[in-house]
């Protein structure tokens, strides 16, 4: 009976520490959690506040997944950068937080 692992290394897809490779949708996934972080880091707030400000201008599904294949080449100083100065003029446009 093959497992998981076995199927990972015929498919390929095996990353070097033995552990199945994330695919696209993962890394995709990988990289917005990044994102949320670091803005929260940032703003002295936590994940959870700085997700849900995120969700609440649609930040996610019209700037940080549209826009991945760019912005996961820019430094993490760059892409918190422009993920704040959208969050906070998408809030001030919204009337919500600064």
């Amino acid at each position: 009976m093959k497992t998981i692992k076995d199927k990972y290394k015929m498919d390929g897809v095996m990353s070097e520490n033995g552990f199945p490779a994330p695919g696209e949708a993962e890394l995709r996934n990988i990289f917005a959690a990044s994102c949320v972080e670091s803005a929260a880091d940032h703003e002295g707030i936590s994940a959870a506040e700085m997700y849900g400000r995120m969700e609440a201008v649609n930040l996610f599904s019209e700037l940080i997944y549209p826009c991945y294949e760019t912005l996961h080449t820019q430094s993490r100083q760059i892409v918190t950068k422009d993920i704040l100065e959208a969050l906070h003029r998408r809030e001030a446009k919204k009337g919500g937080l600064k």
